[in-house]
């Protein structure tokens, strides 16, 4: 065995033989696999096998293209066959919502670049003439989709691997890691010991016991799913003696499962829901587990198998072959964990894969793509395993994992909060906001307001993709931030303090933007290398070397990650994450003033406290509060970050001192509308890691004259050459419904753009959208076409901040 490579791939299922194969085709043949036993011996082997590309995230559906455009070459590359079935797939809507999240789907599937198109239920019986289904709406078609042998499609990148160099150990199995002391990593395996630069782990259902042996608590912990291939159907039997095509992959909410053709008969997959799912290996995979199955339990399915036979009545005519019931891992969100492994340098992360055939391929090319370039050629943000924080232990995860899987089929909506493992992290003022009438949404575990019911409505979120009632009360808090004030719940935002005597070298080598004068504010951005947005912070210099930054809720272990990877290694700048320490409210409105002044000592005059500054002072009875002028509205307002344990207090303070000023509580939803009337961008939406600051629009905020950065080189290149798209705000005329993002643009029935983050506005009566165009498209009155449902909907650009375009409200 190879005693020194420059990256080992630790697990030898479809992600581990995709990632070696990835890197191999990015040029590095001086890498190595080490599996325990053989080549899909986990997961990948008893997988059925499909490939749907049915995503609404723009970036999860163009990953998912990827792992399809990777598969449908490996025969001709590699000489070995895939078993590719590219047979389509079906789904079937049996109510409006379904119908709805199809006709959604399809706004978002051309910007995918995915063939898809909602069928009608006479069509989708032609297509699927087994099927029994009387009471469909529609369906959706996807003619690209099918299904892979998982054994084949794993050795074919196997296969590639080998042949660009890339070697492979069986029957090695890893025991242990060891950081070496210039930097490197030491594996330790059955065999004897191997170095790396850069250590990878996919080792499915024993993530978490990977990751016990480098201190990381992997949120994720494999569910048992199930399925059962019937004996020869004689309707299969007959298609194919007709030489008739063979029928797509079905999917009936009816059921909550999949169906599809295996040899001559059928492979029937049930979801099993929430109360009756199993999970496996939550302490670890037993010695006796290796390439195993579990026992059939027909019980924990037996309704979909009913309902199955009542929709598919040749299903229930046919014998049983077999059962396959075997695990494979899953998280919170249904979603893979890919990136770099937080406070670990050259570590990586492909664990926690929902689908390691689905995620095989693309996992290997993005994940490759970032550790062999430094990045990604799109935004894989969605991925990277610091959306989590060390709030999503053990004990979380079971919890969330149940509840994804078990309810899989069952209808979502964006934004859907799903209720298990909650109330997780609550602020003190949790219970006062609840008694007045909080609708509680969650950011980073912590609950945090996303609407307020008023007396006699009750305190429930309903999920629609069409307006809901709750949108008069959420419109009524924005007219209140508009016209009077508003209390904003703003605790679960990320807050980091930087000090030290070389923390303003540091902070400036990091930073786009300027940073701010002893007293000041300024909105500053962490760029990549290549040029794209890693983070936004509000920076506050409190003293000339303490520097107080805020930034969103769900970067809290992903920037702090970043951030302390960069420190001086002299210990000049030191970090500390205070987002458990200080609570935060939003007083904000042209009340704020008002509300704010009895309160506190200090002068809340513009003269005396300005746009865009901070101050230290007692608010009530309520020490050492940093009152932050600045706020996610664009209306007169403070941010008031504060000591948690004063927090009960303060509130009931502004409460009581708001009174007179018509003071309402406002949620997250109010909050996105008003930020969207004045064109804020919002982080891993309107700003990510693939779009450039030139084409998010955040000009203003980089400063290329100001000494190096992170990023600069590039955008200095990009501005030489110009910028072919930017991201400029539209108004949309809506009735009904409203967008959400990744909607398409079209222009004379063309797709040109994309919305990267849309909503009502309560102040203006249409959707507002920000949407990334070319730049000839993006000049003032431009008359577009945004898809809502299925409808295009008339839409034209205007100007960046609608709302006060001059910033004179914030000065009041």
């Amino acid at each position: 065995m190879l005693t020194d490579v420059r990256a080992v791939v630790v697990g030898g299922g479809c992600v581990g033989a995709g990632i070696l194969y990835g890197l191999a085709k990015c040029g590095w043949s001086d890498v190595a696999l080490l599996e325990r036993t053989q080549l899909t011996a986990g997961s990948t082997w008893h997988a059925a096998g499909l490939i749907p590309s049915y995503a609404r995230s723009l970036n999860v559906g163009r990953m998912i293209a990827k792992s399809i455009e990777i598969y449908e070459g490996l025969e001709a590359e590699t000489g070995q066959k895939v078993g590719w079935h590219k047979c389509g797939q079906l789904r079937i809507a049996n109510t409006r919502d379904r119908l709805d999240e199809y006709r959604s789907y399809m706004d978002v599937a051309e910007v995918q670049g995915i063939r898809a198109r909602i069928v009608s239920p006479a069509e989708a019986r032609e297509i699927w003439p087994l099927l029994d289904n009387s009471g469909m709406l529609g369906a959706l078609y996807h003619p690209d989709d099918g299904h892979i042998a998982p054994a084949d499609v794993t050795q074919a990148m196997a296969k590639g691997a080998r042949d660009l160099g890339a070697k492979i150990h069986l029957s090695t199995e890893v025991t242990g890691f060891e950081r070496m002391p210039g930097g490197d990593w030491k594996v330790r395996t059955s065999r004897g010991d191997i170095v790396c630069e850069h250590l990878i782990l996919a080792t499915g259902n024993y993530a978490r016991q990977t990751g016990a042996m480098l201190g990381l608590d992997i949120p994720a912990i494999p569910i048992v799913h199930q399925y059962w291939i019937t004996d020869a159907v004689p309707e299969v039997v007959e298609r194919k003696r007709l030489g008739l095509p063979e029928m797509p992959i079905l999917r009936d909410e009816g059921y909550e499962g999949y169906l599809r053709e295996e040899g001559d008969g059928l492979m029937f997959g049930p979801y099993e829901r929430t109360e009756q799912l199993k999970l496996f290996a939550e302490n670890g995979v037993p010695k006796w587990f290796g390439a195993d199955l579990l026992d059939e339990d027909f019980d924990a399915v037996s309704w979909n198998w009913e309902r199955a036979t009542e929709l598919v009545p040749a299903l229930g005519r046919a014998g049983i072959k077999r059962n396959v019931r075997g695990p494979f891992q899953m998280t919170a969100d249904e979603l893979p964990l890919m990136g770099p492994a937080w406070g670990l340098q050259n570590v990586w992360l492909a664990e926690g894969v929902p689908g390691g055939i689905l995620w095989g391929g693309a996992i290997g090319h993005y994940l490759s793509e970032r550790i062999v370039e430094g990045g990604n050629s799109i935004d894989t943000a969605e991925l990277d395993p610091r959306r989590f924080g060390d709030y999503a232990n053990k004990n979380w995860t079971r919890e969330k994992v149940r509840q994804a899987w078990g309810t899989h089929a069952t209808q979502h909506y964006p934004g859907q909060d799903m209720p298990a493992a909650r109330p997780q992290k609550t602020a003190p003022s949790y219970d006062s906001l609840s008694q007045l009438g909080a609708v509680w949404d969650v950011l980073n575990g912590w609950e945090m307001p996303s609407w307020f019911a008023p007396s006699g409505v009750e305190a429930r979120n309903s999920y629609s993709w069409r307006w809901t009632a709750k949108g008069n009360y959420v419109g009524e808090e924005a007219q209140a931030v508009r016209q009077a004030v508003g209390l904003v719940e703003m605790t679960p935002m990320t807050k980091f303090e930087i000090s030290g005597p070389g923390a303003e070298r540091w902070l400036d080598g990091i930073l786009a933007n300027r940073l701010p004068r002893p007293g000041r504010i300024a909105l500053a951005h962490h760029l990549t290398p290549a040029g794209g947005v890693q983070a936004e912070y509000v920076v506050a210099r409190l003293q000339s070397d303490l520097f107080y930054l805020v930034s969103t809720p769900r970067a809290e272990r992903w920037n702090y990650d970043d951030l302390n990877r960069l420190l001086p290694k002299d210990g000049s700048a030191q970090l500390r994450n205070v987002t458990n320490d200080r609570g935060s409210f939003t007083v904000v409105g042209p009340r704020a003033r008002d509300v704010l002044q009895p309160l506190t000592e200090i002068d809340l005059s513009n003269e005396a406290f300005p746009w865009f500054s901070v101050q230290s002072a007692t608010v009530g009875l309520a020490s050492d509060v940093r009152l932050m002028r600045v706020n996610y509205s664009g209306e007169l307002g403070w941010e008031l970050y504060h000591p948690l344990c004063y927090q009960r207090h303060l509130l009931d303070a502004l409460l009581t001192s708001g009174q007179a000023h018509g003071l309402r509580l406002v949620g997250l939803q109010a909050l996105e509308s008003l930020r969207l009337d004045k064109s804020f961008r919002a982080m891993y939406r309107d700003m990510n890691l693939e779009l450039s600051a030139w084409e998010s629009g955040l000009d203003r905020f980089v400063r290329l004259d100001k000494g190096d950065f992170i990023g600069r080189a590039s955008l200095a290149t990009k501005q030489k050459q110009g910028t072919a798209r930017r991201i400029v705000t539209l108004s949309i005329d809506t009735d009904g419904a409203s967008a959400f993002a990744y909607e398409g643009v079209y222009r004379d029935g063309k797709l040109v753009g994309r919305v990267t983050s849309a909503g009502h506005s309560y102040t203006f009566g249409h959707d507002i959208a920000l949407a990334l165009l070319p730049l000839e498209l993006g000049t003032l009155g431009t008359a577009l076409e945004v898809s809502i449902l299925g409808e295009r909907c008339p839409a034209k650009v205007i100007a960046d901040s609608p709302y006060d375009p001059e910033g004179a409200r914030g000065r009041m």
